[in-house]
């Protein structure tokens, strides 16, 4: 239960004065509500922040004013000019002056009696807005205030200007604020006095109170100290979340699960090449979970190529060593498929059984799987979304494996756990996009980390060049030279099929263009809105060398393995991401054939284009290239936070957050040791932090492990 202190946090919106059904409509529309809430309250108010300030300090008198800067008048009113009669058109003027000069207010399609009762004639009146010279006289068209002498403390001398939308005004979004920002209850301070002393910032209160009513032009920069004061804030709460999770997970009763090594060694000896250090590193680690009381719980993150299928089939043959079953799940159907195709020549000499279940298995071939499953008859079970349906029961699983982690949420890596029976399923978690430091911190803080950051001996660099599509000629000409060599090649576009607006090559129009160029047998086309059959054959065909050039969008991107392709044509490579070129270009360098990849962008490029191309061509680093695709894009675009329901940050996203980020996870990890149940005075107040940043309901769902 929410406490009661923060329950006017989390009223409706609608509480407010003047928020009717029509408005709530609206601050749905442009409030950024987190996942699961349809309506917006107090506290998204509050966390809705600015992104600029007018500045109404200047308080000249009528003669010093400066045409075009925004100004605040104290004005006598001299007299009203309305509109002539049945001219809507011409303006309706007001003279203002003070002891200086004179200034004509100016209103278009204006009502008479609501102008005479806002600016009577002789009394004083505050206005605030931006002077303009109309001929020899100055004028302010619509000032933006209008208030009485007695109410001048109404007027807001630094405006905050908010992102708003169609029908929402500026004023009303801030009244709003100004009401929420009423409903703020004493909090009590959750961080470590020395920390905020040393970098001297205000309260949590006083933080979010600056930020909405500022003091000055530069509280509304995120690198002001409220702003940093609250991302902190935010951080702080999501690392102790994961903390608390990770705790929670390592108290919970596990099952130890150790094997002889037989079935890893047959493994091994069937293996064309060496195991590479930190492959042997990480399968030292994962059996050490495994064979620890605690659930294992550990993410493997490896470079494109770095070997992760090899390390994750030993930790499944841990399980079948140990008389239990494993599970590997994929996102889709083509990646689920290509992993039981590497598996299964390796399996087939160990001696383990394997089981594919996708959508695509249904009746009685489903029956099938599922009857030798809940028998014991399969030893490792390869498949999609489909192994956590309720009907799918094993026998014993003890370890699950789930690749490309980022494309499932945290509810369904549970969901598979809890199939693991009494003490759960040992998982490992696998990404094939390196996920730089920063970021394993702020979304994986709750798993052990194993990093593959080798290739296999014997693998020789890509070389990677960028070429204008201009130059399209050129690129054909090279592939007819590079097929009559016996290569192979991927030609990925960005869309299925042509729009009448978008420049973008397509990917049904490039087959058709290659297809009269080489030849009909020659081409395939693969993308997303193929049926299963079809993308299965076209695959087949092209690894059997049927097919010798693949048009496809970015299906392939993840785990599809053809040693022979040994080129990779980008086009429109612009539009892409850096993590989605380096997941692209890793689909070749995987035989023995020198191995390119071709960038074809559309000129001019941007800046940040440019750097993008200009990076892939100077590494192949997955690593550095991470880092530098989230100095380019930001956190939460790098690991598609929205698609996959990682935290989206509402505060923190703010200069310094990877060093902010990295003090509030080393503060969390030492509070928790100290007060691993939050029960002492700082505990029960970040206890506090949890609900306002609504980690709450993180801990609660992983708790439900």
């Amino acid at each position: 239960m929410r406490p009661d202190q923060l329950q006017p946090l989390f009223a409706p919106a609608q509480s407010l004065t003047g928020i009717g059904p029509r408005l709530v409509a609206l601050l749905r529309k442009a409030l950024d509500l987190p996942a699961g809430v349809s309506e917006a309250r107090i506290i998204d108010l509050l966390w809705h922040t600015p992104t600029g300030v007018i500045d109404r300090r200047a308080e000249p008198t009528i003669s010093h004013a400066v045409p075009g800067t925004i100004a605040t008048l104290k004005v006598r009113i001299l007299k009203h000019r309305p509109s002539p009669r049945g001219n809507n058109k011409a303006p309706y003027k007001v003279t203002c002056e003070d002891d200086s000069g004179r200034i004509d207010l100016v209103f278009f399609r204006a009502e008479r009696k609501f102008i005479e009762r806002q600016l009577p004639v002789g009394e004083e009146r505050y206005i605030s807005g931006r002077i303009e010279l109309y001929g020899e006289t100055l004028q302010m068209t619509h000032p933006d205030y209008i208030v009485a002498a007695d109410a001048r403390d109404d007027l807001p001398m630094l405006e905050p200007v908010y992102p708003l939308t169609a029908g929402l005004s500026g004023k009303i979004l801030q009244k709003a604020t100004r009401q929420a920002l009423e409903r703020l209850p004493d909090l009590p301070e959750w961080q470590n006095p020395s920390w905020l002393d040393q970098q001297k910032w205000p309260s949590a209160a006083e933080a979010i109170a600056r930020i909405h009513r500022p003091q000055d032009a530069t509280d509304i920069s995120n690198g002001a100290p409220a702003w940093q004061r609250l991302a902190y804030d935010e951080l702080f709460a999501g690392q102790v979340a994961l903390a608390l999770v990770r705790q929670s997970l390592k108290s919970q009763h596990g099952r130890a699960v150790k094997g002889d090594g037989a079935i890893r060694q047959r493994i091994s000896d069937a293996l064309p090449f060496q195991l590479t250090g930190s492959q042997t590193t990480a399968i030292t680690e994962i059996a050490a979970d495994m064979a620890s009381p605690s659930r294992m719980l550990r993410l493997l993150q490896g470079d494109v190529g770095s070997g992760k299928t090899v390390v994750a089939l030993m930790a499944m043959a841990i399980a079948v060593e140990a008389g239990s079953q494993a599970a590997l799940m994929a996102p889709t159907e083509v990646l689920a498929r290509q992993h039981l195709e590497t598996i299964a020549p390796l399996a087939e000499k160990a001696g383990l059984r394997l089981g594919l279940l996708t959508g695509r298995e249904k009746g009685a071939a489903r029956k099938h799987v599922l009857a030798a499953l809940a028998a014991g008859e399969i030893d490792i079970l390869i498949g999609t979304h489909a192994l956590f349906q309720p009907d799918v029961q094993f026998r014993d699983l003890s370890v699950a494996v789930i690749d490309e982690q980022h494309r499932f949420g945290v509810h369904q890596r549970l969901a598979l756990q809890a199939k693991g029976g009494d003490g759960g399923a040992n998982v490992l978690v696998m990404t094939a996009t390196p996920i730089p430091r920063t970021l394993v911190m702020t979304h994986y803080g709750d798993l052990d980390v194993s990093r593959l950051n080798e290739k296999p001996a014997g693998r020789k660099p890509v070389v990677t060049t960028k070429a204008s599509v201009e130059r399209l000629e050129d690129v054909v000409d090279g592939l007819r030279r590079a097929l009559a060599s016996g290569a192979q090649v991927y030609w990925v576009c960005p869309l299925i099929e042509g729009t009448g607006t978008s420049e973008l090559a397509a990917a049904e129009e490039r087959h058709a263009h290659l297809s009269q160029i080489f030849g009909e047998g020659v081409v395939g086309l693969l993308h997303g809105a193929m049926n299963g059959t079809t993308k299965d054959q076209t695959m087949a065909a092209f690894s059997a060398g049927d097919l010798r050039i693949l048009v496809s969008t970015t299906v392939i991107e993840v785990g599809v393995n053809v040693p022979n392709a040994s080129i990779m044509v980008i086009e429109h490579a612009e539009r892409f991401g850096l993590a989605q070129l380096h997941q692209l270009r890793g689909r070749v360098g995987r035989g023995s054939r020198q191995s390119y990849c071709v960038l074809l962008f559309k000129p001019p490029l941007g800046e940040t284009a440019e750097a993008r191309l200009d990076m892939m061509r100077e590494t192949e680093d997955g690593f550095l290239i991470a880092e530098k695709d989230l100095e380019l894009r930001g956190g939460g675009e790098v690991l598609g936070a929205r698609q996959s329901g990682l935290p989206a940050f509402r505060i923190a996203n703010v200069p310094n957050q990877s060093e902010l980020l990295a003090a509030a996870h080393d503060d969390a990890r030492m509070f928790l040791a100290e007060d691993p149940k939050l029960t002492s005075e700082r505990g029960k107040a970040v206890r506090l932090l949890l609900y306002l940043f609504e980690c709450d309901e993180a801990v609660r769902l992983f708790r439900a492990a």
